[in-house]
């Protein structure tokens, strides 16, 4: 009987590894068609803000004049300047950060084997949306250098120096090694970090909100996912927007000219005042909310439609 038990556990031990390996790797590729819905709705959103975040003082009046100045010099694909690399860098983006969040859940509720609920307190859900941005900067961090990049080229009348993501790349290689692709991975965490926390917290609480007693919250509608994300995206934002400010310069500026997220703080301040760390506010927010309820919505689908299959 003992060998035939020893079997049986090791049978269904064998069972949970693979049901535990399936759901991750659902959580990794809703992540991923999620972020490709995010790309599609807010890259437009996104150029605005970053030429707002980078460009010399008085280049543009505000996030209007970007889109038409944009408009006027490249026309409308202009909008879409820079949207190869977060489009290929969003997918394992999304999928790294849903993935790292699924796993930073289970660590948590592993860690606390004796807990009357598996359901995660929002404290507990904001550690793990933190936790989530650290696996995702590795892939974040090199996008992000090279979408900025691109992004900023040709304001103000410069020449355009890139002909595209890997061009780009190799530049940075050239310029500075691994190092170099990866300048400003410190402001990525600081950004990403809290911002992810908050928008985790944010997501789950309005779909538990948005959930009728009694009702399974997986079975939402589709109106209620989309609120939940845009207030997701919304949350993330109100945090983010000053490291990511911070972010964009480190990565659009030339070697040298900030020694660090701090130092750069420092001179962006001295330089135009500690509102220039709000820049691009207003169209992160405008991008915030249909942007990420794309997200949730790609990533909802996606996930219903796997569960089916597998």
């Amino acid at each position: 009987m003992g060998e035939i038990d020893t079997t049986a556990d090791a049978a269904q031990a064998a069972a949970k590894a693979a049901r535990e390996t399936a759901e991750s790797a659902k959580a990794f590729i809703a992540g991923g068609f999620g972020g490709a819905a995010a790309v599609l709705v807010g890259h437009p959103f996104d150029l605005t803000k970053t030429r707002l975040q980078t460009a010399a003082p008085g280049t543009y009046t505000g996030a209007i004049d970007v889109v038409k100045k944009t408009l006027a010099r490249d026309g409308a694909s202009g909008l879409y300047r820079g949207m190869l690399p977060p489009l290929l860098g969003v997918t394992p983006i999304f999928a790294v950060s849903f993935w790292g969040y699924d796993t930073a859940k289970k660590l948590i509720i592993g860690l606390t084997p004796n807990r009357e609920s598996k359901t995660l307190s929002v404290p507990e859900l904001a550690v793990a949306g933190f936790l989530s941005a650290i696996p995702a900067t590795l892939v974040t961090a090199p996008v992000e250098r090279a979408k900025v990049l691109l992004q900023v080229q040709g304001q103000g009348g410069s020449e355009a120096k890139y002909k595209g993501v890997v061009d780009v790349i190799r530049h940075l290689y050239k310029e500075g090694g691994v190092r170099s692709i990866f300048r400003g991975s410190a402001a990525t965490i600081a950004r990403d970090g809290p911002g992810s926390a908050a928008y985790f917290a944010a997501y789950e609480v309005t779909k538990k909100a948005l959930t009728p007693a009694g009702s399974d919250p997986s079975q939402l509608n589709l109106s209620a996912i989309i609120i939940a994300g845009g207030t997701a995206g919304v949350a993330m934002w109100s945090l983010a927007i000053p490291p990511d400010v911070l972010k964009s310069r480190i990565q659009s500026a030339p070697t040298g000219t900030y020694n660090g997220l701090l130092d750069c703080a420092r001179k962006t301040i001295a330089a135009d005042g500690a509102g220039a760390l709000w820049k691009g506010f207003g169209p992160a927010m405008a991008r915030a909310f249909p942007a990420n309820a794309a997200t949730f919505l790609g990533v909802e689908l996606s996930r219903q439609l796997l569960d089916k299959m597998f």
